[in-house]
Formats: C-alpha cells, sequence, structure tokens
C-alpha cells in the first residue's frame, strides 16, 4: 500500500512537471518573478522570524497535577478519585513573574509547574545552559466568568510582552497564535482576524476575538499577538466537529485580559462592575416600531432605579453613541468596551436624546450581592463541606469587606455548590452565611466541620443563615 501511495506521488510529481515545461515551452517570452517580489516575500518572512523570536521568550508551558472523579465502567454508580494531567500555556505580563493563563489551566490543580520554554530556547542558542527547568507556579487567583487566572513564579528580570488595546482591533488584520499545541512545545501559526467582536451565548456578555490561526487544545491561555508583538487576547478554545482546530478559534480580547490582570494581581480577587442599565442593539424592526431615526447603535431598554447610570442622569430609551469618544455599534461593543473599567472608575457616555447628543460621566460601582465572587477564593479540596454539598470560607476581615452588613461578627459564608448539588435550589444557596448548626455556633469552616460530624445522620440539621440581609431557620431533612 505504502509503494502504490509512493508510486503515485512519483507520477504525479512527473505529471506537474511536464505540466510545467510545457507551459515553459509555449511561453518562452513569458519572464522569471520579479526579483522585487521575491524581497518582498524574503522581508514579510523575516519580519515573521523576528516577531516569533521575540515573542516566543515570553511565552510558557503550563503543566499541572489535580484530582478528579471517574467512574468504573465495569461497576454501576462506582466513582472514585484519579490524578489528572494537564498542560496549557502562559503569557508573562511583568518582569516580576506575574503570567496569565485561562482558569481552566489551573482550576482544581494540586500542583503548578512552569517552563519558560522559549526563554530556555533563547538561552541554549546563546551558548548558556538552560538551568530553569520547571519551576514552582503559584496560583494567585483566577476569575470563573471570564475563564481567566493569574499565576507567579519566583523569577525577576524576564522579558514581557504588552497588552495591546484591542478596541483598535480590525477584521482582517494579521495575528500569530502561540503556545504548546497537543504538548508540542513552543509552536507558532499565521492567521487574521475573523471577527473582532463575537458573542457566542446570548445569555453571556462575554465577547471574544475570532481568528482562523491554528488553536489545539494545548494552545489555551497563550498569546494572541499583532505584527508589533503586542498581545491583542488570550487564546481559550474552539469550535470543532474533527477535534482539532478548523479555523474558527477564539480568544479573550486583549483589554479584558488587562483589566482582570491589574485586579487580580493588585487585590488577588475580581470585583465585579456595573453602571446599572440594560440595553440592546437597535434593528429596523426596532427603529421602525418606535420611530427612531437611526437603524443601528445601542438602545437603553432599563436604567436601574437609584442606580448609578439613574443618579448620572441617563434614562430609559437613550441611544449610546459613543463611550468614551469610541463610537458604539452594538450592545456586543458596548459590553466590550465596559469590560476595561474597573470599579471605582468613571465612564463618559454620550447619547442621544430627542435629537440632542449629550455625554454623561457614570460611576462603575461593584455589583452588590455577587456570590461567584467568593468562588474564586476557595480550595476544592481543603473547603468542600459534603454533607451540605458546598464550598465554604471563613468570614475573615477580608472576606466581610466584601459583604453587606452581616449579623454576627463571625460565621462561614457558602462560596459554591458542589459539582453534583450545582443545581438543586434545596439547602444552602452561594452567598448564604451559616451562623450555627443545631443550635451550636459555627465561627470557622472547621467549627462548622465538627458540629457536622457531631450532628447524628439519621437527625435533621438545623441551619441559622443569613439571607439577602434576613435571618432563618433551615431545615435540612436526615440523610
Amino acid at each position: 500500500m505504502k509503494l502504490r501511495r509512493a508510486t503515485r506521488i512519483v507520477v504525479l510529481c512527473m505529471s506537474l512537471s511536464a505540466f510545467t515545461q510545457t507551459k515553459t515551452a509555449s511561453n518562452p517570452a513569458r519572464p522569471p518573478a520579479a526579483p522585487a517580489r521575491v524581497e518582498a516575500l524574503r522581508g514579510f518572512s523575516e519580519s515573521i522570524e523576528g516577531l516569533a523570536e521575540h515573542v516566543r521568550k515570553c511565552v510558557v508551558q503550563i503543566d499541572t497535577v489535580g484530582y478528579g472523579i471517574s467512574s468504573d465502567s465495569e461497576r454501576q454508580n462506582a466513582q472514585f478519585f484519579t490524578q489528572e494531567r494537564s498542560t496549557g500555556s502562559g503569557v508573562i505580563l511583568s518582569r516580576d513573574g506575574f503570567i496569565m493563563t485561562n482558569a481552566h489551566v489551573v482550576q482544581g490543580a494540586r500542583k503548578i509547574r512552569v517552563r519558560l520554554i522559549g526563554l530556555e530556547h533563547e538561552e541554549r542558542l546563546s551558548g548558556s545552559p538552560a538551568q530553569r527547568g520547571m519551576l514552582e507556579g503559584k496560583l494567585i487567583g483566577l476569575d470563573r466568568l471570564t475563564d481567566l487566572a493569574l499565576l507567579r513564579i519566583d523569577q525577576v528580570n524576564l522579558p514581557f510582552l504588552e497588552l495591546a488595546d484591542s478596541r483598535a482591533l480590525k477584521q482582517g488584520q494579521m495575528v500569530l497564535a502561540f503556545g504548546s499545541p497537543l504538548g508540542l512545545e513552543n509552536s507558532v501559526s499565521l492567521g487574521v482576524v475573523s471577527a473582532v467582536a463575537r458573542q457566542l451565548d446570548p445569555d453571556n456578555p462575554m465577547i471574544y476575538i475570532q481568528t482562523d490561526a491554528a488553536i489545539n487544545p494545548g494552545n489555551s491561555g497563550g498569546p494572541l499577538v499583532d505584527v508589533d508583538g503586542r498581545v491583542v487576547g488570550l487564546n481559550t478554545f474552539i469550535l470543532t466537529q474533527s477535534g482539532g482546530s478548523e479555523g474558527i478559534g477564539f480568544a479573550i480580547p486583549s483589554n479584558v485580559v488587562r483589566n482582570i490582570f491589574q485586579q487580580l494581581s493588585t487585590d488577588g480577587h475580581v470585583h465585579r462592575g456595573m453602571i446599572g442599565v440594560f440595553a440592546r442593539t437597535i434593528t429596523p424592526a426596532l427603529a421602525s416600531g418606535l420611530g427612531l431615526d437611526r437603524e443601528d447603535g445601542v438602545l437603553l431598554e432599563d436604567v436601574v432605579p437609584g442606580g448609578p447610570a439613574d443618579k448620572a442622569g441617563l434614562q430609559v430609551s437613550d441611544i449610546v453613541l459613543a463611550i468614551d469618544g469610541a463610537a458604539v455599534d452594538n450592545v456586543r461593543q458596548f459590553a466590550l468596551d465596559l469590560y476595561r473599567y474597573r470599579v471605582g472608575d468613571s465612564v463618559h457616555i454620550q447619547v442621544l436624546r430627542a435629537g440632542q447628543k449629550t455625554s454623561i460621566a457614570v460611576p462603575v460601582v461593584e455589583q452588590p450581592n455577587d456570590p461567584a465572587r467568593f468562588a474564586d477564593m476557595v480550595d476544592p479540596q481543603q473547603d468542600v463541606i459534603p454533607r451540605l454539598g458546598i464550598l465554604a470560607l471563613t468570614v475573615t476581615k477580608d472576606v466581610r469587606a466584601m459583604l453587606p452588613e452581616l449579623r454576627f461578627d463571625t460565621g462561614v459564608i457558602v462560596a459554591a455548590r458542589t459539582q453534583g448539588n450545582a443545581g438543586s435550589s434545596a439547602g444552602p444557596q452561594p452567598g448564604d452565611v451559616i451562623y450555627a448548626v443545631n443550635g451550636k455556633d459555627v465561627d470557622d469552616v472547621s467549627a462548622l466541620r465538627t458540629a457536622l460530624q457531631q450532628a447524628k445522620p439519621d437527625k435533621p440539621l438545623v441551619l441559622q443563615v443569613q439571607r439577602e440581609g434576613q435571618l432563618s431557620f433551615m431545615v435540612i431533612d436526615a440523610e
């Protein structure tokens, strides 16, 4: 079979050669390729080579070891913990060892190892023996909503990449994707920006850059860079029917990366900002029904009473034209532009109202009572409370500062539900604060475990909880 394939290839090559000779003979006056074109291609190739050499020094490979639940196919309902290993990529964003990657690369990892593959390659080329090896990576924080995580390694004077302004990205712009696809370290692929703001889920405000640069498993967390070597996005996932790259890859925009990087490096967690509006893209049908003068742009459907936008003067039916001077064409761009503002910043929004343009400064405030912000602070192994099906945190001084007023000084907050219990509406919910179990005060997670262990399994549990400012007794039936 191999011989037949080889024979066919030889015949094909001979046929192509004969075809080329025939064409040349029939067109003897046809000149060879112009030297200027060859030089232009050579110059383009050398530019890409130089860019790759610069960027790869700032790209790392991330190996993680964790534990997951596996099922025994020979025994029904038999589940057990098994060790899992995975590989991803990351990009160095500071001289002192801060590395950005995807949250799904490191989520649940018990051990994180970082290898400076690009820098090691450069050191070998320069004759310096690479002594770095695998470095211990410390997880500074992660944000599940944006799928971003920040690591740090104990290294200084590292090369790093700058973050570009993703608002300036254009469709068709050339980009390069770096990483370790399928574990193949130090790889690069070339492509263009297919779309600058792709929203895949209408119920999720997250916006992605779409590219045809090849992205495969293992590329997650690696940088998508422009021709100036600046990070325009972080490679995150692909849409595929084959399991590999089909030219439909997605990256988190650099403005979102910058926002999360700044918050995680400063506070270790993310403060979710809001201005208190709900908006939709203006369509021809909407414009016709409401008698609007334009068929594009963003219409404010609701302004939360008493919220920052309401207090600043925004109104329902205002048409948003621009944010800080940058034109807003649709609600996807509106959401993407707002992502780059941190809690405490002011957003200058230009709106059209009754035919008049006006600019209004709106402060960005933290979303009240956002329970998801605590999920990024828990250790899935240390903070799990199996009997309640929750992940819990002790209410410390730092945690209390993130909460509305509490009735008592100590307690335990529910950060998240465990995977098998996430959809249940019964029992403690994220954001609930547990103060007591069967009348016994619980000051921390350890005290909660002790109280649950002392409770008889055939007797119901009564939890004293605070939910949305109100105290109540929650009864949980016996096991």
